[in-house]
């Protein structure tokens, strides 16, 4: 058993998952998913970056545990051909079936389809450490070194190797805009001091190389 497993088995069973057979059933989907050879950056790396910031910052989401199994299921499903929002909604979706499955309550199960759908645009409300907490994890790679974040931009670059350069470059800027444009990146206090002022750097650097 591999150590992503493991995690995953503590996880479920911790948010109170009652049948392990669905526990690993939903566990095997999962990492099948993140192992998908056409992700460069959406793939188990990040969702080990993802679950080690959601470890470092547990002690500031009201229940750690739902965080995780959000972690987990945030980009189930990620087809770079997808429009708009569809990705999040599909790995909603397969949350709440896999989820389910494992024999989780079904306020766990909407908790966490909750939070899967915040990280389409990643707009936190003030009174939502989960939501913060996930978010934060997500975007952590925005603050990374600058060359960490350049490989992180070729890796998304390689997942949208299908998108014309002149398409993808439009496409991509608006999604740095829109990044740009957030009140704060991480909303949590220490991630916030820590890596609003690189990320916003980083982000501003790779849209001026874009237009």
């Amino acid at each position: 058993m591999d150590d992503l497993t493991a995690r995953w088995r503590d996880t479920a069973r911790a948010a109170g998952a009652t049948d392990p057979a669905g526990v690993d059933r939903a566990g095997a989907r999962l990492l099948a998913a993140w192992r998908e050879p056409h992700r460069h950056h959406h793939d188990e790396g990040h969702l080990r970056s993802v679950l080690d910031v959601v470890d470092a910052y547990a002690g500031q989401a009201r229940d750690p545990d739902l965080v995780r199994l959000a972690a987990w299921c945030h980009d189930a499903v990620y087809d770079p051909r997808a429009a708009g929002d569809a990705n999040e909604r599909a790995s909603a979706d397969l949350a709440g079936e896999l989820l389910a499955a494992a024999g989780l309550r079904a306020a766990t199960v909407t908790g966490v389809r909750r939070l899967v759908l915040l990280t389409a645009g990643h707009v936190v409300a003030p009174d939502d450490p989960d939501g913060a907490l996930l978010c934060d994890a997500d975007l952590a790679v925005l603050a990374a070194p600058a060359q960490r974040y350049d490989r992180y931009a070729d890796a998304i670059r390689a997942e949208y190797a299908h998108v014309p350069e002149p398409d993808f470059r439009t496409g991509r800027a608006a999604v740095l805009r829109h990044l740009l444009a957030l009140p704060a990146l991480y909303r949590l206090p220490e991630p916030h001091a820590r890596w609003e002022a690189p990320a916003r750097a980083n982000l501003s650097r790779e849209l001026g190389a874009l237009t």
